[in-house]
């Protein structure tokens, strides 16, 4: 971060809007690439207030789409340099257990996008891992490549490296205006600042942004309960920091799914979460309601036993969700020049090194490593009339 006492820079190669783990993952990309890069951050970091923090995400190689599946070798390959580069350990290799309804076909595609065999009922789950209880007639489908990333570890480690390389970090600058034009004009409540190409990763707050630009995107921020339960008896629920992660595909009772991590924040204590949360204004998250916990209890009481029924620590976080929860990556379809990242919907942490390269190549004009049909803005009707 500048000093203070130092003269304030106002011209870039590029700016990026938003701190969180994909906008500093695309500035450091950028900064490797020798573009002098400007990375703005509402609030004073490290803070707790968008999608980014905490202490664990689950990283996986099985996605129903393929068109992330493709995208997680070069994920884990590249979660594994900055690894190296820092010397930080940010990954733990646990496995994740999906589960589901046997012909779901959500995790049949994971499946086959695994290349797993390897179909395992009620009994041979509970002999792998005791702590979980599988009601019978579903099935389960082992992700061995899957695990723990340490969240708030990694975002310190990737804003290190874009520092590292010369990229400059303000935090505690709220962003009041964009002017677009060839050189776009990015104001904020501590400068003004020009550069000839904008990237726009604000997370909940990006919707606001491109409103000013003519742009009205369908991203709704929700907020997460994010819950841990604790063992009745430390150590005898076999969930314990060598347990593997879960992801729920189609149960009836959790039609937007429900997963879980092993007891590595809080010792004792096991991660699981509902993958779906209440709509709220991200200024506002802390006085949304907590209506999913009765539907998490009766999970835990009949799927993993030996947790207590209510939750001994409570969290928030945000997640914007698109209405087909893909992610939005694309250029204004006004202003070239500026590119947008949005609506990661919960799923976006482990595909941030991938998605910082893709908003980086959009940025410098160049073809992008991966089909982007998927993530244009031209997906949802509606939004283009509003930016001509």
């Amino acid at each position: 971060m500048t000093a203070p006492s130092q003269p304030q820079k106002s011209a870039y190669d590029v700016i990026v809007i938003g701190a969180g783990i994909q906008g500093s993952f695309t500035a450091s990309h950028l900064a490797q690439r020798h573009q002098d890069t400007l990375l703005l951050e509402q609030f004073l970091v490290p803070h707790s207030r968008g999608s980014s923090h905490g202490q664990s995400r689950i990283i996986r190689s099985a996605y129903p789409q393929e068109y992330y599946s493709r995208m997680m070798p070069e994920c884990f390959r590249l979660w594994q340099q900055l690894e190296a580069e820092t010397g930080t350990t940010l990954y733990r290799q646990t496995g994740l257990v999906l589960l589901g309804p046997p012909g779901e076909p959500e995790l049949e595609a994971c499946r086959r996008n695994l290349a797993v065999e390897e179909v395992l009922d009620a009994a041979a789950l509970s002999r792998r891992f005791p702590g979980f209880q599988m009601q019978a007639g579903q099935v389960a489908v082992l992700d061995s490549t899957a695990g723990v990333l340490f969240a708030d570890r990694a975002l310190r480690a990737v804003q290190e490296v874009f520092r590292r390389h010369g990229g400059t970090l303000r935090d505690g600058e709220k962003v009041l205006s964009i002017q677009p034009g060839a050189t776009v004009t990015v104001t904020t409540t501590a400068g003004v600042y020009k550069a000839p190409r904008l990237i726009i990763t604000a997370g909940a707050w990006t919707g606001a942004f491109v409103e000013q630009l003519g742009l009205r995107l369908p991203l709704q921020p929700l907020r997460i309960n994010v819950c841990y339960w604790r063992e009745k008896q430390p150590g005898s629920a076999g969930l314990g920091s060598v347990s593997p992660c879960f992801l729920t595909l189609g149960l009836s009772q959790a039609p937007h799914g429900i997963y879980g991590l092993p007891s590595i924040e809080y010792p004792g204590m096991m991660k699981v979460c509902h993958h779906h949360g209440s709509p709220t204004d991200p200024d506002k998250r802390d006085q949304a309601p907590h209506s999913d916990i009765a539907l998490l209890s009766s999970f835990i009481s009949s799927y993993l036993p030996g947790l207590e029924s209510q939750p001994a620590v409570m969290e928030a976080c945000l997640y914007t969700n698109t209405p087909d929860e893909d992610f939005i990556l694309d250029r204004h379809p006004k202003f070239s020049n500026i590119i947008i990242g949005a609506g990661f919907s919960g799923h976006g942490f482990k595909l941030a090194p991938v998605v910082g390269k893709l908003l980086c190549e959009l940025s410098l004009g160049e073809e992008p490593s991966y089909n982007m049909a998927h993530f244009a803005i031209t997906r949802f009707p509606g939004v283009l009339g509003a930016a001509q």
